[in-house]
């Protein structure tokens, strides 16, 4: 049996429907993630700029930290991009 025009349309906006639905839901959710790192960002911001991120790094090229060490945030670049991006995402959205 052929489904008429109708039901072909309810049954497209349906899907529609859901699929927006779901992403509303899951954009809601990361921006509470987000909202929730916000002193975070602040903590991550103060060791970047101070004394402690100094000392880490020159450890670290100095070779006196463990090799297995996972050590992204000492990446020259990594922190200050990931806050530049974050300003930039706060600016767009107005966040």
């Amino acid at each position: 049996m052929k489904k008429n025009a109708q039901i072909k349309r309810i049954e497209r906006f349906e899907e529609i429907f859901d699929e927006l639905t779901a992403a509303k839901n899951a954009l809601d959710s990361a921006l509470e993630n987000f909202y929730a790192c916000g002193e975070k960002e602040k903590e991550l911001e103060k060791y970047y700029t101070g004394k402690l991120w100094k000392r880490d790094f020159a450890a670290d090229e100095a070779g006196l930290l463990p090799k297995e060490l996972k050590r992204g945030v000492l990446s020259e670049d990594g922190v200050y991009n990931l806050l530049e991006e974050l300003r930039e995402f706060k600016e767009r959205t107005n966040a």
